[in-house]
């Protein structure tokens, strides 16, 4: 097999090779439970700081009380911490989803906007949030670049940039905007199950024939 040298063969490889590690699209990768867009956006502004498996604890109660922008938007302040208290920051993440479906209802209709200048004025979401709601909650172009993504984007040489919107638009120029949300979606799947922080898994990880990091000591 012939290995990719460049930083575009190596994206290109990578999607492919990946394919049937986690099959599926963007949002059935997606590890945060949600049935629409609103639960999505929820979902995201709660993951910060926790994990997504943390956040799928606390949702369900959430959208049973608060199933929509209208109903969030009215709840008390003190029962939402109480519910969202498990997620950590609890006080700042209830402030900001309260505003979130306070601002749907007064600027678009209650709905999750999809324009990207639209979704990061809303309170709690950046670029990687609303990349993630724009790739898996509406099947459009947008790549979330997390701490995984960071991470074995560098490892693989795709790019020597740290700052997430760097890497965001570097990645992006090297995949069809069709593939950016998959792109992403398998990589955070990899760096958690294979491409670790402290200790990847070299020999188990399909990318080591081409990865300049695998085998390497001294990995960022």
């Amino acid at each position: 097999m012939v290995r990719p040298r460049s930083p575009k063969g190596r994206a290109k490889e990578t999607l492919a090779r990946l394919s049937p590690e986690y099959p599926g699209t963007a949002k059935e990768l997606c590890e945060l439970d949600h049935e629409n867009a609103f639960q999505l956006t929820t979902a995201t502004i709660l993951s910060a700081q926790t994990t997504d498996a943390r956040v799928n604890t606390v949702t369900p109660v959430l959208f049973a009380k608060w199933p929509d922008a209208h109903a969030l938007a009215g709840a008390d302040i003190d029962e939402l911490e109480e519910v969202l208290h498990p997620t950590g920051f609890f006080r700042q993440k209830a402030k900001s989803v309260q505003g979130m479906a306070r601002i749907l209802l007064e600027e678009h209709g209650g709905e999750v906007p999809t324009e990207m200048a639209d979704l990061i004025k809303l309170p709690g979401i950046g670029r990687k949030t609303a990349n993630v709601i724009r790739s898996v909650g509406y099947g459009l172009p947008g790549l979330p670049v997390d701490t995984h993504v960071l991470r074995l984007a560098v490892r693989l040489g795709l790019t020597e940039e740290t700052d997430p919107v760097k890497v965001e638009h570097t990645l992006g120029a090297l995949l069809p905007k069709a593939d950016w949300g998959l792109f992403s979606e398998r990589i955070i799947l990899h760096g958690r199950r294979v491409c670790d922080a402290k200790r990847p898994r070299c020999e188990d990880c399909v990318l080591n024939d081409f990865c300049p990091s695998a085998f390497v000591a001294g990995r960022r």
